[in-house]
């Protein structure tokens, strides 16, 4: 017992914590004591903050863990400790400061301090220049924020925290202000602050001096939803084979060449596959929930029209204006001249651009204001002198800003374009005829008779709407079909139905009962019988069908199924150009935004040019070294001997030379034993 080290309380405050926990009635008097040592040690202290100070960090530590056994003595420890980073925090040791934000920490986590000063006071001390610190407040603050709102929306924290913080994103210190904005970003992505004032806060940042808070903002109102693009994700690997299904499905049998370049063209194939089937999914309920975007616009160009940032901070501005105007329909007439500057083949960048263009356009913009972007896409990239690639961009941008605004687009042109689709290029070609599909659906009055293809049922119904004119219909269009079909069902029923049920309760043998299911044949029989209708009773079928029942998912497939249907049956008195329609090929669908790959699409892969072929083919060299004969010196930095040095000699330096000379009159007889001596110095090389 002797050796055993004595209990010494006052020294060791770890041990004294523990005990404090477990009973805190017993140990008062050496709390307090404790208690006294820390209030002389913070007088100590402001005498000299600059100094670093073990002895107040540890005891700041102990009362900060002891907090809420002693409520009372405590009360005013947290305003304390408050007090003095508030005051102190420029010439603060960096490892005292961090220890009393630890400890604040600790008693907010304890709940002994509110948590809208608490906030508010680690905002300020954002301004330190401490990476670590700023890091620590920064994960603190997205935290606690994240708990307050767990259970339900603390409003009045969160309404004066927002207002605290728009105050921040104005502060002359760029860090703070940046940080500040990456805390309501987070905290927008975690769907904990995403309401509007959040993203109209937001919004200032995008007019701040400061680059790196300007890209910030930039960023939010065009970056996407990581949860959403996550579950479509998931949502696309459950369909068909799995990445995890076709290795299983290979590494069961023999480990051939052949078997493993099957697997290589599977996994190419899926991949291939949920590329198509995955839609991209872009997060716009920022976009949407601006107050204003009218306004926001309109300062955002005058912004980018004074900028003297760098291109690449100009294109994101230019595409976030482009997705403002789109997506609200907005007036921006001074933005397409804007644009049209940048609108040449050489531009770099100039794909954005173009997206930009084609997003900016819409119904409600005039046509007179649109036609010169078009007219400059045309008379700068669809020309022959430029490169297939640079003709295909040209003509898939035109694609897309008329299938948003058809009136911008003239018949002349039209017919121009269309000419392309014999094109010795290919990408040219296919981009032509995409075009030409497109007016097909729009407009065929507008192309050449020969380009208008067979007319459908879906052509003959297509007009383009004039400028500002809305088709507001009382039905659901193709409803007809489910009157038509819920009939034929009824008859059934009453037929077949209950005497079914009755067969299969008296009989016994255990046959099968046949079970009329609809297919595609009784769709297209009522294609043809609704076909044969007059117009105006189709309307007025629908109207019936839409006013008098509830529609389910699977009347809605059905309809869609007859919309897709009349734009492969034949016009009344035209020749039938297709049978069945694939319930899957779900046709273009233009969502509210467009994506690069609309504008960059080639159908044929451009031809690698000479620098990535030797690149190619050198990168399969790397395996060859063993084969080549390696000349190794015994001493690296010896020179060549002069056997050597006259192999490599200029043959200008050695044309007077003997050798040189009298090599061409030699014998017969002198040149058949150089060459015998020749091949057994070889010989012997090799041995």
């Amino acid at each position: 017992m002797s050796g055993r080290q004595n209990n010494k309380l006052p020294n060791n405050l770890p041990q004294l914590q523990n005990l404090i926990k477990r009973d805190p009635q017993s140990y008062v008097e050496e709390f307090l004591q404790q208690y006294r040592h820390y209030q002389s040690n913070v007088q100590i202290f402001k005498l000299q903050p600059d100094k670093p100070n073990k002895e107040l960090a540890e005891l700041v530590m102990f009362l900060a863990q002891v907090g809420h056994c002693y409520l009372q003595h405590l009360s005013t420890f947290p305003q304390e400790l408050s007090e003095l980073l508030l005051s102190h925090h420029t010439v603060l040791e960096p490892d005292l400061r961090m220890t009393f934000c630890k400890a604040l920490i600790l008693l907010r986590n304890k709940d002994l301090i509110d948590p809208s000063g608490l906030l508010e006071l680690f905002f300020e001390l954002l301004r330190c220049h401490d990476k670590l610190l700023r890091k620590t407040l920064y994960t603190h603050i997205v935290t606690d924020i994240k708990n307050i709102n767990a259970k339900h929306k603390n409003n009045k924290v969160n309404t004066t925290l927002q207002n605290f913080m728009y105050t921040m994103l104005r502060d002359s210190n760029p860090i703070a202000a940046k940080i500040s904005l990456d805390v309501m970003v987070e905290l927008y992505k975690r769907n904990i602050w995403n309401d509007a004032k959040t993203v109209n806060v937001i919004t200032t940042a995008c007019f701040s001096k400061v680059t790196k808070i300007l890209v910030a903002g930039l960023k939010f109102f065009l970056g996407k939803d990581e949860d959403e693009k996550n579950e479509s994700d998931s949502e696309s690997e459950t369909e068909g084979p799995s990445v995890r299904d076709l290795k299983v499905r290979f590494s069961t049998g023999k480990k051939t060449t052949k078997n493993k370049k099957k697997l290589e063209k599977a996994m190419k194939v899926l991949k291939k596959h949920k590329k198509k089937r995955k839609a991209e999914v872009f997060n716009f309920s920022a976009i949407h929930l601006i107050h204003d975007p009218q306004d926001f616009s309109e300062k955002l160009l005058k912004q980018l029209e004074d900028s003297k940032e760098r291109f690449e901070v100009k294109i994101m501005m230019m595409d976030l204006i482009s997705r403002l105007v789109g997506i609200h329909e907005l007036f921006l007439f001074n933005f397409y001249p804007f644009v049209q500057r940048f609108l040449q083949p050489h531009q770099r960048e100039v794909t954005k651009i173009l997206l930009c263009a084609a997003q900016a356009s819409h119904q409600l913009v005039p046509p007179e204001i649109i036609e010169p972007v078009i007219m400059t896409i045309a008379n700068n990239f669809v020309t022959d002198r430029n490169s297939g690639e640079v003709m295909t961009v040209g003509i898939n941008a035109i694609k897309e800003v008329a299938a948003r605004c058809p009136l911008a687009i003239t018949e002349d042109l039209l017919q121009d374009l269309a000419q392309y689709k014999t094109h010795k290029d290919k990408n040219v070609m296919m981009s032509a005829r995409g075009l030409i599909q497109l007016f097909r659906s729009l407009n065929p009055q507008m192309l050449h008779k020969k380009d208008r293809g067979r007319p459908t049922e879906a052509s003959a119904e297509a007009k383009i709407k004039d400028y500002g004119e809305l088709e507001a219909k009382d039905y659901i269009p193709g409803a007809e079909v489910l009157e038509v079909e819920e009939e034929n069902k009824e008859g059934e029923e009453d037929e077949d139905g209950w005497e079914s049920a009755s067969i299969s309760d008296d009989d016994e043998d255990g046959e099968w009962v046949d079970v009329h299911h609809s297919s595609d044949e009784d769709t297209g029989e009522v294609a043809e019988k609704l076909q044969s209708m007059p117009v105006e009773e189709r309307k007025a079928k629908a109207a019936a069908v839409s006013s008098s029942r509830l529609l389910t998912q699977d009347d809605f497939k059905k309809i869609r199924l007859a919309q897709m249907a009349k734009e492969v049956n034949a016009a009344p008195g035209k020749g039938q150009k297709r049978k069945t329609v694939d319930s899957d090929d779900e046709g273009d669908s233009r969502g509210e935004l467009l994506t690069l790959r609309n504008i960059e699409k080639l159908h044929k892969k451009p031809k690698a040019d000479k620098e990535t072929r030797l690149a190619t083919a050198m990168a399969g060299r790397t395996d060859r070294k063993e084969f080549v004969k390696k000349r190794t010196k015994l001493n690296p930095h010896a020179s060549t001997s002069n056997k050597e040095k006259r192999r490599t000699k200029n043959f200008m330096m050695m044309r007077h030379s003997q050798n040189v000379r009298t090599k061409g009159k030699r014998s017969f007889r002198e040149k058949q034993i150089a060459l015998r001596d020749a091949l057994l110095k070889k010989k012997k090389q090799y041995k």
